[in-house]
């Protein structure tokens, strides 16, 4: 796995601030997409903590779980089959 959940963790606090619900849950995503091969393959490159950082860096604002899903949704445009990788709902 290339993705390290608890850096990534705390990375995305330190960057974007949220509550440790929504990093926590985008962790998980990263985690799901990354074992599902699937970014891998459209994209064609390691899914990685920096990786994510950077992408995430590039949303307009937002906290960890706002900018998670604005590259979901930028993927979902340019590759299609990302939607089941948004985050919907997340604990506080």
């Amino acid at each position: 796995m290339f993705i390290d959940p608890e850096r990534l963790e705390s990375r995305l606090r330190a960057e974007f601030g949220g509550t440790s619900g929504q990093s926590r849950v985008v962790v998980r995503q990263a985690v799901d997409l990354a074992d599902s091969g699937r970014y891998e393959d459209d994209a064609g490159v390691t899914l990685t903590n920096d990786l994510v950082v950077a992408e995430l860096s590039d949303a307009p604002d937002g906290a960890p779980a706002e900018r998670w899903n604005w590259w979901i949704g930028s993927l979902e445009i340019a590759y299609g089959g990302y939607e089941r990788f948004g985050i919907q709902q997340y604990r506080k």
